[in-house]
């Protein structure tokens, strides 16, 4: 593993997990004990989920970008007792409760807390008693249309999981992974749980930087580079690229690529890009490679290998190619529910996504939007996936979100919220005019707003909520 502070063996993690593991037992973890991480990507992050699953304990894994009023939420709800986080996110915990203890992973300057590097350096090296049942790994939902949700993640039975996504992706072992997706998200987190298994090397880097990110993978031999969509965009953005003549595979997760961004990366890099489409409740439903994003980049491909995916009408029913419906899945890793004891519709050993989407004729799998997001305007059923890819595709447009408004007359209108390339050179009737030419008329926004960015959370994820 490397991260900004130098570079570790497995090995060497293994011992200083087990030296943690020591520390965070004399502070009372133990089996059953529960953990909050509130770490950037680095060492710290990583070896305090180490020693917790050498405990035994349940991780709770929090959203850097969370506010203080929430993290204190979740830190109760999830009745967690010690909280593992940076020097930088202390202010999100001034609203803790009393009980939660801290110990600091990354620090910045001065912290009269307790810190991972004495909890290592005082403890023995001894090897733990007999391990005790593996605890469980809470992730928290994006939120962004609501409160962030506790999901537990399952553990995989088997090497199935990685099995199937090696089955659409050509990881392969001894790769170097650079993983600069948040590693408390379940993408991050997915693409270091198939890293270990092919016994890779970690790359990573506390803060997303295109330059530094491109330069790492450069500098280390990155065969693999795993994202989310915005992070993509923003290599892409970059000038002076390195040549990268290891890099065979880069991973885009977490949330929808858009097509203008897919086709850039296929142009500049090669026919690299996988596109998986996946959530933190169903892991994963279906995978696309190049040759079938360089045929449809909004694609979201097809499902590998011990995957089931079906698109059901309202009543449950199958629909036919080219119909719309819901998106239903199985695999094995369905997670295990909402730590709140709600969980997601499953219909048939089927669980629902969330999502709407359709098949064409090839078997290749589209998401148009989500259920909840429908938009119906003067009797109209508008998603809004359809038109933000459309203007995405706009010259002139960086980044583009389409929400739907309360209206007296239609009851709900179109809003697009627009992030131009340079402030100034589109206006509203070009965004409209462009949708009206490509789009039926109930798709063609009522209301055209300029931003300087779109509200997001740390994933990358647009906060629709914010917008309405």
């Amino acid at each position: 593993m490397v991260d900004d502070l130098g570079s570790l063996t497995y090995k060497e993690v293994d011992e200083r997990t087990t030296r943690l593991a020591h520390g965070l037992r004399d502070l009372g973890v133990g089996a059953g004990g529960k953990v909050a991480v509130l770490c950037r990507n680095h060492r710290g992050f990583v070896e305090t989920v180490a020693a917790c699953v050498k405990l035994g304990a349940h991780i709770v894994l929090l959203n850097t970008g969370l506010s203080a009023g929430q993290v204190a939420v979740v830190l109760r709800e999830q009745d967690v007792s010690l909280v593992v986080a940076d020097t930088e996110f202390r202010p999100l915990l001034t609203n803790a409760p009393r009980k939660v203890r801290r110990v600091m992973a990354w620090v910045d300057g001065a912290t009269k807390s307790k810190t991972l590097e004495e909890l290592i350096a005082g403890a023995p090296d001894t090897p733990l008693p007999n391990r005790p049942p593996r605890g469980r790994m809470v992730v928290l939902t994006s939120g962004t249309t609501g409160a962030p949700k506790g999901a537990t993640r399952p553990e995989p039975a088997s090497l199935t999981p990685a099995a199937a996504l090696l089955s659409r992706i050509p990881l392969k072992a001894g790769d170097r992974f650079s993983v600069p997706a948040p590693l408390f998200h379940a993408w991050g987190l997915a693409a270091f749980q198939i890293g270990l298994v092919l016994g890779a090397t970690f790359v990573l880097r506390r803060k997303f930087d295109p330059v530094s990110t491109l330069a790492d993978a450069g500098r280390h031999g990155s065969t693999a580079l795993f994202v989310v969509p915005l992070m993509l965009q923003r290599l892409l953005e970059t000038t002076g690229r390195p040549h990268l003549p290891n890099l065979r595979v880069i991973v885009s997760s977490g949330s929808a690529l858009p097509p203008p961004v897919a086709r850039r990366c296929l142009q500049d890099f090669g026919p690299v890009l996988y596109n998986l489409y996946g959530s933190t409740e169903v892991s994963w439903v279906s995978i696309a490679r190049p040759a079938e994003l360089e045929q449809h980049p909004d694609t979201a491909g097809m499902p590998p290998h011990g995957t089931r995916v079906e698109i059901l009408d309202e009543r449950g029913r199958p629909v036919p190619e080219g119909v719309t419906g819901r998106i239903f899945v199985t695999n094995e890793m369905l997670f295990d529910g909402y730590t709140n004891g709600s969980d997601k519709e499953v219909q048939d050993g089927l669980m629902a996504t969330g999502d709407v989407g359709y098949r064409n004729g090839s078997g290749l799998l589209f998401v148009v939007g989500r259920d909840d997001e429908m938009i119906v305007s003067g009797g109209e059923n508008v998603y809004p996936r359809e038109v933000e890819d459309l203007l995405a595709g706009l010259p002139g447009v960086r980044e583009v979100a389409v929400v739907g408004v309360p209206d007296e007359r239609f009851g709900q209108r179109l809003a697009a919220y627009v992030v131009c390339e340079e402030p100034g050179t589109l206006d509203e009737d070009t965004v409209r005019d462009h949708v009206r030419a490509n789009l039926a008329k109930f798709s063609v926004p009522r209301e055209v707003v300029f931003l300087d960015a779109l509200p997001r959370n740390a994933t990358g994820k647009v906060l629709k909520r914010d917008l309405r």
